[in-house]
């Protein structure tokens, strides 16, 4: 609920650019996903962009019009993903085939700035 309250009273000044860093990391895989549903339906009667940080990427695919991975320290933009799924997005998402391919896609692109991390801290 205070999740709700946070997005309601951020919209209630009908701002240009939301920005929602991790809002649903600490609400369970449930709630998460009904909060998802939520937000896009918001998102869709509201004129408003959304930059929503999150390390979940099945909760970026699901939300996003596009995707921006990040390299590791300093962060500099390594990709940008669009995410080409028909709106409305629906519960069952998640077995679509092109969803299970965008978020292979952006996992492969973090498994390299995660071995790319690695090998540089075991090479000192």
């Amino acid at each position: 609920m205070r999740q709700r309250v946070s997005i309601a009273r951020a919209l209630i000044t009908d701002p240009a650019l939301l920005l929602m860093d991790e809002p649903f990391g600490a609400l369970d895989q449930q709630t998460r996903s009904v909060m998802g549903v939520e937000l896009t339906r918001t998102w869709e009667r509201v004129n408003c962009n959304v930059l929503f940080v999150t390390h979940d990427i099945g909760e970026a695919v699901a939300l996003s019009d596009e995707v921006w991975v990040l390299s590791r320290r300093p962060a500099t933009l390594k990709a940008r993903v669009v995410i080409d799924l028909p709106r409305p997005r629906t519960e069952d998402l998640p077995l679509n085939p092109k969803f299970q391919s965008l978020e292979a896609e952006i996992w492969k692109l973090l498994q390299e700035e995660s071995r790319a991390m690695h090998l540089s801290t075991s090479s000192t």
